[in-house]
Parts: C-alpha cells; structure tokens; sequence
C-alpha cells in the first residue's frame, strides 16, 4: 500500500511543480498582478487566465478525495490488511486521479472528467468495504 500511496504524493508534487511554474508565468508575462496571490481575490478589471484557476484547482483536489485514500492506505498498513485485491484497487486509485489531473489540465472534458472521479470514488469506497470485511 506504501507505494500508491508514494505514487499520489509524487502526482501532487507534480501538479504543485505546474501550479508554481503556472503562476511564475503569469506574472512575469504580465498576465495578472502578483497581488491576487496574496489573498487569491482579483482587483477591479483583473481576470484569472483559466490555465490559473485550473492549476490552482488541480493542486486542490489533491488534498480532498485522495485524504479518504490516504486514511484508508494507512490503516491497511496498520492493519495488515494489503491484500492482493486491495493493492490493485489503491493503485486502480492512482490511476484515476492521474488520469483526472490529466484531464483537469489538458483538454478538460468535464463529462470525461466526472466519469473518471467517480472511478476514484468508487475505488475508495471498495478500500474501505476491504478494511471494513478485514
């Protein structure tokens, strides 16, 4: 279980490496004030280049349906419960949420997107009924 875990904390660094690099650019290329990432709020007239709020929003989603993985890949661990079956689902997990940031990031088909979430929840879910049967 320690190395899905590993591989959604690789995936959120990577999304917060884009986030940075995203935000860098957009100030240096004049695009919004550095003030709006002092309190994320725009000035009268500013607008947000979407690939911003996408980042932003990217790096977000990280820290919210992947906690519910994280506290259930943790007490597996704990538990000793990693079987087989759990494994390929945490790693079924990952794959879901790289293939959201993918998503989110690129062409961000919200259709695709909303399918591909549901995916990660219900892998998550499926960890939790496994911890639970344990």
């Amino acid at each position: 279980m320690l190395y899905p875990m590993f591989a959604m904390v690789v995936l959120t660094l990577g999304i917060g490496i884009i986030t940075i690099t995203t935000r860098f650019r957009s100030v240096k290329n004049k695009e919004i004030s550095p003030r709006y990432y002092l309190t994320m709020t725009t000035q009268k007239g500013e607008v947000v280049p979407d690939f911003v709020h996408r980042t932003t929003r990217a790096l977000n989603n990280q820290f919210e349906l992947p906690m519910l993985f994280y506290v259930a890949g943790t007490l597996a661990i704990v538990m000793q419960v990693e079987s087989t079956v759990a494994i390929a689902t945490a790693w079924f997990f990952v794959a879901s949420r790289v293939l959201h940031a993918i998503i989110y990031l690129t062409y961000n088909n919200l259709t695709h997107r909303l399918l591909i979430f549901w995916v990660g929840i219900i892998a998550v879910v499926e960890l939790w009924i496994l911890l639970l049967a344990a």
